[in-house]
């Protein structure tokens, strides 16, 4: 990518997308193409071909996803499979068609088995069941995968696929029915401090484990693999390192300032017991992660906590920002 080409973001509202408008834009890209979901519906097929045909975006970052924590996946596993597909073959194929140069993909962890070994080689994907917990959004990410494999394949063009980990950062979702575990936590800690509650409960035994990616360093990956990757393989984009969720409550709690309990809950689900990412091939390309768990959790619990104690009025409120086309 040069700095003037057409590029489109798309899912740019989002946790991920957002931060990657932040990335380009900090390094000079000014010619970005981005709609929202009112003015694009992604799930549409004829206004997504209308819109490439319109556009013709050079470069495509395709991180619209609809995406959410374990209650949500469990929840509504249709919605997540449908319209996962919807998004990823109307925009892969109107690239493909439209001349674009080069689309980048994002899926992830949950396209590997829940009994894959750690740390989760690339070369695991399609080697073992999907965890019942998302195994609707992992398959859909897998078809994801494959499709920009097999339009490479037939069309030539330059598609690539990243599997991140769980990310996290400014502009997440919070709502506590559809979150994902952090910033599902990050609420439970706040509002445990906000009204003195006696304790905060965490889902499962506190025993599973997890890998945390700030969105800000996953961005950072998108452009630099953007421009310097044109493999078929998928490639793993994480930290290297995971906590246990007990770990996590405790960092919160101290971040937070909390004095009440912390009650694990193991009649509630937990996933896999551990989700870590093999990232040597990324690593050996010369990218690595800057943004360490403590900073970057602590960061995004003061950002939560000023935006959540704002006036309703203002856009506060406590809540939480929700965005069809936020990613993890």
């Amino acid at each position: 990518m040069n700095k003037t080409s057409k590029i489109y973001v798309a899912g740019h509202s989002g946790l991920v997308g957002s931060a990657l408008m932040r990335k380009l834009q900090s390094l000079g890209y000014r010619n970005l193409i981005v709609r929202t979901h009112d003015e694009l519906d992604l799930t549409r097929q004829k206004d997504v071909e209308d819109f490439f045909v319109e556009e013709r975006p050079e470069y495509v970052f395709l991180v619209a996803a609809r995406a959410g924590g374990i209650l949500a996946n469990i929840t509504y596993p249709a919605d997540f499979i449908y319209q996962n597909l919807s998004i990823q073959q109307n925009v892969i194929h109107s690239a493909a068609i439209n001349g674009c140069k080069k689309l980048l993909f994002v899926a992830s962890a949950a396209v590997y088995s829940k009994d894959a070994p750690q740390p989760i080689s690339e070369d695991s994907l399609l080697k073992g069941e999907l965890d019942t917990g998302n195994a609707a959004y992992g398959l859909a990410k897998i078809i994801g995968i494959k499709l920009c494999e097999h339009y490479r394949r037939q069309y030539a063009t330059d598609f690539i696929s990243l599997i991140p980990n769980n990310m996290y950062g400014f502009n997440d979702h919070y709502d506590p029915k559809t979150a994902h575990v952090l910033p599902a936590n990050i609420r439970k800690f706040y509002e445990g401090v906000r009204d003195n509650t006696e304790q905060v409960i965490i889902w499962g035994t506190g025993n599973a484990r997890r890998e945390f990616l700030h969105a800000d360093d996953f961005a950072d990956a998108c452009v630099f693999l953007m421009n310097n990757y044109d493999g078929v393989e998928p490639l793993n984009v994480g930290t290297g390192t995971d906590i246990s969720m007990r770990e996590l409550a405790e960092m919160l709690k101290k971040i937070s300032g909390y004095t009440g309990k912390l009650v694990f809950d193991t009649t509630k689900p937990e996933g896999v017991m551990q989700r870590l990412l093999d990232c040597s091939r990324l690593v050996s390309l010369g990218w690595k992660p800057q943004i360490n768990n403590k900073d970057g959790i602590r960061l995004t619990y003061q950002a939560y906590a000023a935006y959540a104690k704002k006036p309703a009025n203002s856009g506060g409120g406590g809540g939480g920002k929700s965005y069809f086309h936020s990613m993890f």
